[in-house]
């Protein structure tokens, strides 16, 4: 199969790589010096269930390609339009345009600009960050990847070519679900570990930052049984399961943006949080907190006014 991966960052670049591997037929949109390096030196990922430095083909310019069999879109949530604006050349009457991105939103937005009949769904439950150009590190060994278009041909061969190189890729007959239940988790650990600056380990072991996260959680929780999306009677335990399971520094890919002065994808996590919240009636303090607080980085790194001038 033909696959464009649109957003080549810490998710699509280790979920192309693996796909790469397993001998489709793999294009890597990307930008800038991530680009300029997996051009030069190839893409390399670091990985607990197995390194890898592959050759790729890499381009800048997605109607470059021609027409896929699938496109997987991976970018920030702040920018999933230009994103969907750009693939519409690569989008035949038979293409797949498969979402791993966070949030709740990323369908709705795909299909203003592509069919949504052709649009699926998908859920990430990986750690992973880019080290420096052309360099992916995955951290820990939890590396599950969900869609939707259980009976959907194009799914199915995705999936048993992620199978020949052990990737977990699951279609599922309800990804709706699966994509709600991923918001409520990630934005509990993306709001916390962002917040208190910390990986998952210390806020766990600390009374007063695990009573944060776990508020942030419960919030969640209420939420979507609000918006008819409850979770199941086990979800607590999984997750507490989940985070237990992560390397202790781990911090999710909005607390690394925030080191780093990058964009934050607040707006369509916490924020998202804040306003359902509000529309639904029920009550989000801690993550109205988070949302508040982290707005003034939300476009980036802060930059410095210049002095005033005043005279006494």
């Amino acid at each position: 199969m033909r696959i464009a991966m649109m957003g080549s960052g810490a998710i699509g670049g280790y979920l192309g790589a693996r796909l790469a591997l397993a001998g489709e037929d793999v294009v890597f949109i990307a930008r800038g010096s991530h680009l300029e390096a997996m051009r030069a030196d190839g893409l390399r990922l670091e990985s607990p269930l197995g390194d890898l430095n592959l050759a790729v083909q890499a381009t800048d310019t997605p109607s470059d390609i021609g027409v896929a069999d699938v496109v997987i879109v991976a970018v920030k949530l702040y920018d999933v339009e230009a994103a969907a604006a750009a693939i519409v050349p690569i989008v035949g009457p038979q293409t797949r345009v498969v979402t791993f991105q966070n949030g709740i939103d990323s369908v709705d937005v795909l299909s203003r600009f592509v069919p949504r009949s052709q649009v699926i769904g998908g859920a990430a439950y990986i750690s992973t960050y880019v080290a420096r150009p052309g360099v992916i590190v995955h951290l820990g060994s939890v590396a599950q990847f969900k869609t939707g278009g259980r009976e959907d041909a194009t799914i199915t061969a995705l999936s048993i070519a992620a199978g020949k190189v052990g990737l977990d890729l699951q279609a599922v007959d309800d990804i709706g679900q699966v994509i709600w239940m991923k918001f409520v988790t990630l934005c509990a650990f993306s709001g916390g570990t962002a917040l208190m600056r910390s990986g998952i380990g210390p806020i766990l072991a600390d009374p007063e930052s695990r009573l944060f996260i776990e508020q942030l959680r419960d919030e969640g929780i209420a939420v979507a049984a609000a918006a008819g999306h409850p979770m199941t009677a086990d979800y607590v335990e999984r997750i507490h399961t989940l985070w237990h399971q992560f390397p202790p520094e781990t911090k999710s890919s909005m607390a690394n943006d925030l080191a780093h002065g990058k964009p934050l994808e607040l707006r369509w996590l916490s924020g998202r949080m804040h306003s359902l919240g509000q529309s639904l009636g029920v009550p989000t303090p801690a993550h109205t907190a988070v949302y508040r607080a982290l707005h003034l980085c939300a476009d980036g790194a802060l930059q410095a006014p210049p002095p005033s001038e005043s005279s006494p």
